[in-house]
């Protein structure tokens, strides 16, 4: 077997066998596959696409490449939740203490944001004190503990992605559904999840800018985890506007202690969609016996305050200052807030997502490579949702602001994310399809 007939294979249209595909992903892994030549499969990939097996044995190669996590010691179904990023997504600082709260097993490994796209490392290590990097020891002792752990990725899970995802990066193959569906799912698999829920983001703040995209996206997630044998349901949610008003790390993070305080109504976007997430979540581990039945279950969790209560413990166990989490406004304590204004007036007809998470990314909140540090104190309140009326003079956000370097691009960005008109647009879904 020789890369070179595999490449030019891929190329003609032709599929793959198991046996080929555990071949490149070896040859990946040990290096004997150079980069041009995986490039090049990889865009084979790109122009020609997988069928369902393939993608499943990709999948599969990719998750036994390093370190298996297991976590059939632990009680209960091991659910997890992934999205694929957007601006203002805090909903795995919600959906999972509420899922713990109502009797789930959440162990979650995570990652770091980059650009536009907030990570939720980033969003607990807002906390002071909060270390993401814990053994696995003490990652499957807080699971046991309270029902709800996340934490970083270990450093050989999943090493053939971290070599496709780098060169995926450069050279053009990102937008291929069945390497974007192994690169996620094979991650999920390897740290140990019995059951996966997807949030599948679509619109201008994603990385799937259709619906039909997305949809593609999410059936062949869902179609892996039926072929692995893993409970599996993906949501389809938008993603044109930030989900939440708040994007940054310690403003994030804020809003969700907020949240699960009962602090904000429950027909806010950003709880909608959390509770979407979670009681998929919970009817996949065998709690609930329908969405009705978990949203009921999710409700209580608010009003008596056992959702925050796991959210606290779970960060405490990890190192965080408590303080912090009794008193939020602490975690954006910064230098100077800035209300941003438009001159002119109307409805809220627009909102680019991704030009308000570039904003906060100026301010300090992102980053734009793997390497460069945050601020997680800064980053931007929105005070006005879309739809909603914006009078000449009145501040539709708020920049909290430590460094003023970029802070005149932040803000021409943030003013250009909106658009106003005369008249009140109608209600785009925030949830456009569930696929199980």
């Amino acid at each position: 077997m020789h890369i070179t007939e595999l490449i030019e294979k891929k190329r003609d249209g032709l599929s793959h066998t198991g046996e080929e595909i555990n071949f490149i992903i070896n040859g990946v892994v040990d290096g004997s596959i150079a980069d041009y030549q995986l490039t090049a499969w990889m865009m084979a990939v790109c122009c020609r696409g997988m069928n369902d097996e393939e993608t499943a044995d990709l999948t599969l190669a990719m998750m036994h490449s390093g370190d298996i996590v297991d976590l059939s010691e632990l009680i209960g179904i091991k659910v997890d939740k992934h999205s694929t990023g957007g601006v203002g997504d805090t909903t795995t600082l919600i959906a999972a203490p509420l899922v713990a709260a109502c009797g789930g097993t959440v162990a979650k490994m995570s990652g770091r944001g980059l650009a536009h796209s907030g990570g939720t490392l980033d969003k607990l290590e807002s906390v002071p004190g909060v270390c993401v990097e814990q053994s696995l020891f003490d990652f499957k002792r807080i699971v046991n503990k309270i029902g709800l752990c996340i934490v970083g990725q270990s450093e050989n899970l999943d090493p053939a992605d971290k070599r496709m995802y780098a060169l995926r990066d450069v050279s053009g193959t990102v937008p291929s559904i069945p390497l974007i569906a192994s690169s996620i799912m094979s991650k999920k698999l390897a740290a140990g999840a019995d059951a996966i829920v997807l949030d599948v983001k679509t619109g201008r703040g994603a990385f799937m800018s259709t619906v039909e995209e997305a949809e593609c996206l999410a059936q062949s997630m869902v179609s892996i985890g039926a072929h692995l044998g893993k409970r599996t349901a993906a949501i389809i949610t938008d993603m044109n506007r930030p989900l939440g008003m708040a994007v940054g790390n310690g403003l994030e993070m804020r809003e969700a202690i907020q949240a699960l305080c009962g602090m904000l109504p429950l027909d806010d976007p950003l709880l909608k969609v959390c509770f979407a997430l979670a009681e998929k979540m919970l009817v996949l581990s065998d709690i609930a016996g329908s969405d009705a039945e978990a949203e009921s279950m999710l409700v209580r969790a608010i009003e008596d305050g056992s959702g925050y209560r796991k959210l606290k413990e779970m960060l405490v166990e990890m190192g965080g200052d408590s303080v912090y989490l009794d008193n939020p406004d602490m975690l954006v304590r910064v230098q100077e807030i800035i209300p941003v204004y438009r001159a002119d007036k109307g409805y809220i007809s627009h909102i680019d997502a991704k030009n308000i998470g570039i904003a906060a990314q100026l301010l300090g909140a992102g980053r734009e490579r793997a390497e460069d540090s945050i601020d997680p104190a800064v980053g931007i309140l929105m005070k006005k949702r879309f739809g909603e009326f914006v009078d000449a003079g009145e501040a539709f956000a708020y920049m909290y602001v430590n460094d003023r370097a970029n802070l005149k691009e932040a803000r021409s960005k943030l003013i250009d994310s909106i658009k106003l008109s005369d008249s009140r647009p109608e209600q785009p879904p925030l949830i456009y399809k569930i696929i199980e």
